[in-house]
């Protein structure tokens, strides 16, 4: 999905991911990240954003929860993530990291609401009254105050599967007089997600679900409830950013762009550039094919073509479609390659739902790359 526009924008990061693996230094299914453009890439949203006046929290999650990386992005950019779940949360914890927003899109579980609210979040994005409650009675016992983002959600809204969940715009009366009796936790804001998506031709559009935010705003405003942030995840990037201001929302998440792997960055050149390759091995070939070390397989990544670096040649492939029942144990080409050749792509992916390693490299780009150090997929170091 991304091949092409990475040999265009950072050929460096190819050359040093296939030097990488060849030296030994890392192994097949290996994520390979160009730290200073991933810094470069989030200076820039940083830049946009401040003009825009929209707060940004950046997501972690797409490449592997990475401690290393989200400690340089918080020092340089963005200061404040957002999680994708507790665990996340847990992980930035330990490593001493601000956090933004937790619980959108994984709810806090009961067990671990005072540790993370005793920590520190800027917002727990809130599902449910039970939810809510929960964290008025941590709040409470703590003797610590705790804004929360209502997510909103109305049966036309875009909710992908395993996402549900949120407070219909008929409950808000309901949770309004219900924190107005509160001293410990108030409503810092709406939220909702998707909020924005390709058009699958050439640009990021709305969501329906923006409409729904935008109800619910203008109710709580009836009720004299004004200066909230309107949070509008999804799609983050320069390009979106003044989008968001343009709807009246005052938040954004960039994950993907972080990276330069939004689907519009497959087909226009955006101010981010792309900063992540995907490494692996031919293992073997088996009637006319040849099979490489899978581990890094995601569903949703348009996964399409490779390079494959054989002892005299260098040549590109197409990758065989896979059934998603599997397990990636190996991955087929179209086509044999030399058994031990170096194998590179670039597609959509979500580092933490793999079982590959992530190795971070700075100094790509001014040809004096440093491999900062080995990962597993949820930010464990497994080397330096």
């Amino acid at each position: 999905m991304f091949l092409d526009i990475t040999l265009t924008r950072n050929p460096k990061l190819l050359e040093v991911a296939k030097n990488l693996h060849q030296s030994g230094d890392i192994l097949p299914d290996t994520y390979v990240l160009d730290l200073d453009t991933i810094l470069q890439n989030a200076r820039a949203m940083a830049d946009v954003a401040k003009q825009e006046q929209v707060e940004l929290f950046y997501m972690p999650k797409q490449f592997g929860r990475n401690p290393l990386i989200s400690k340089k992005i918080s020092e340089t950019a963005i200061s404040k993530a957002v999680v994708v779940d507790y665990k996340e949360a847990l992980l930035l914890m330990k490593h001493q990291l601000p956090l933004g927003n937790v619980g959108h899109l994984v709810q806090i579980p009961n067990t671990l609401l005072e540790k993370i609210i005793a920590y520190g979040t800027d917002y727990i994005t809130v599902f449910s009254m039970e939810k809510l409650q929960q964290i008025v009675d941590v709040a409470k016992r703590l003797q610590k105050k705790q804004r929360v983002l209502l997510k909103i959600i109305e049966p036309t809204d875009t909710i992908y599967e395993g996402q549900y969940g949120g407070f219909h715009l008929s409950q808000l009366e309901e949770v309004v007089t219900y924190l107005s009796q509160q001293s410990y936790v108030e409503l810092g804001g709406l939220t909702s997600f998707p909020c924005f998506l390709f058009n699958q031709v050439d640009d990021i559009v709305p969501t329906k679900n923006i409409q729904t935010l935008q109800k619910a705003k203008e109710f709580l405003e009836e009720k004299g409830i004004t200066n909230l942030a309107i949070n509008m995840p999804s799609a983050t990037s320069t390009y979106t950013i003044p989008k968001i201001k343009a709807l009246n929302g005052t938040q954004g998440e960039p994950g993907h762009a972080l990276t330069g792997t939004t689907p519009l960055h497959q087909v226009t050149s955006l101010i981010e550039r792309p900063a992540m390759v995907y490494v692996s091995e031919i293992s073997h070939c088996l009637d006319n094919h040849a099979y490489f070390y899978g581990g890094g397989y995601y569903r949703r990544g348009h996964f399409e073509h490779v390079i494959v670096y054989e002892p005299f040649r260098v040549v590109r492939d197409t990758l065989m479609p896979f059934d998603c029942e599997s397990i990636d144990y190996y991955l087929k080409t179209e086509k044999e390659h030399a058994v031990g050749s170096t194998v590179l792509a670039a597609f959509r992916t979500q580092i933490f739902v793999t079982r590959s390693d992530v190795a971070v490299v700075s100094g790509i780009q001014t040809d004096n790359p440093k491999l900062e150090g080995i990962f597993d997929s949820l930010g464990n170091q497994i080397r330096r």
